[in-house]
């Protein structure tokens, strides 16, 4: 399948550079495309766009038509060379997709954006500036009284937000199998419950709302964490990111340290931690969060789950004495973690 998409780019990139769709007329080849084969315009301008990209992109071009990459690791090369200076691109185009062959998608997306930090850094904290001027959120009500909410919030702020609503959400959650599980015991499914996922998120953003006016304007508000890797860039390259894995700029972080909190940790190895600082504010299980900013993901290579949502596995399992250290951990996702390879 990928390899058939990789023939579609190089062959829409051949039939623009040859401007034989002008000749019924259309007005660009991604009107051409739309029209013909039947595709939304939108669709179109992307194959198009990644088809003169991938001119640029020789070595994307080849491992995508072998089939050793996907559309998934191609189209943010694509993205990101319409970004950085051609020179910088095709010098290390090459080690990139040596990368992205041995990566999944997420883990390639995220090297990738480190590697344009380092390619062009205040092009990307200009980047970072202006997603964050685009913030904004509109509550408005309609005639017969319902009321609509869209917004745009900046990778920070939206973490935040996306974390509470998430937290309320699950205590919702729990309330509705509860509730379920009295009337219907052990066969209860989530078709018992009383509520739809998007009207728990719906009740959990009004619960956050009125927890908001239920604290003083005195009291004090739970303050951002972020954790220092000492040591950890020399084996594993540059880390600035979110626990969602979500990489952001040095400079973003900037107007949040005033009220941040700070975590160290300590590494000496690839996998060997030797110290995680203490917080202001009780910080309990090290060990567990050592491992977390340690692997960051759940260990299965089928599985990208963020590690601050997984549980902690003993490598080595504890009945055949594996011991509950550091080295000996590794988070696994609950599926992961219950279905364990023999």
């Amino acid at each position: 399948m990928e390899r058939l998409a990789a023939v579609t780019a190089r062959a829409t990139a051949a039939f623009d550079a040859g401007g034989a769709w002008r000749d019924e007329g259309a007005r660009s080849v991604a009107a051409w495309i739309a029209t013909r084969c039947r595709r939304s315009l939108t669709a179109a301008r992307k194959q198009v766009r990644t088809g003169r990209t991938l001119r640029d992109l020789p070595a994307t071009e080849q491992a995508w038509l072998d089939g050793d990459v996907g559309r998934g690791h191609v189209e943010p090369m694509v993205q990101t060379c319409r970004r950085v200076a051609a020179e910088v691109m095709r010098r290390d185009e090459a080690q990139l997709i040596d990368q992205a062959k041995q990566m999944g998608v997420r883990s390639f997306q995220r090297l990738l954006a480190y590697w344009e930090q380092a390619a062009r850094p205040d092009g990307v904290e200009e980047d970072a500036e202006a997603q964050r001027g685009a913030r904004r959120v509109h509550l408005s009500q309609s005639f017969e009284g319902m009321w609509f909410l869209d917004g745009v919030l900046d990778p920070i702020s939206g973490e935040i937000v996306a974390k509470t609503l998430e937290a309320i959400e699950h205590e919702l959650f729990r309330a509705d199998w509860a509730e379920a599980k009295a009337i219907h015991g052990e066969e209860t499914c989530s078709a018992h419950l009383a509520r739809t996922p998007a009207q728990r998120r719906h009740d959990a953003l009004v619960e956050m709302a009125r927890r908001a006016r239920g604290i003083g304007p005195r009291a004090k508000r739970p303050r951002p964490l972020f954790t220092v890797l000492v040591g950890y860039e020399t084996f594993a390259g540059r880390v600035c990111e979110l626990a969602s894995g979500t990489v952001v700029t040095p400079g973003s972080l900037l107007p949040w340290l005033a009220e941040a909190e700070v975590e160290r940790v300590v590494f000496d190895g690839p996998g060997r931690v030797i110290d995680v600082g203490q917080r202001r504010r009780l910080f309990t299980g090290a060990t567990r969060r050592a491992v977390e900013v340690r692997d960051r993901m759940c260990h299965s290579e089928f599985c990208e789950v963020p590690a601050e949502e997984c549980e902690i596995d003993h490598v080595r399992p504890w009945a055949q004495g594996g011991p509950t250290t550091v080295e000996n951990g590794r988070p696994a996702c609950g599926h992961h973690n219950r279905h364990r390879p023999p």
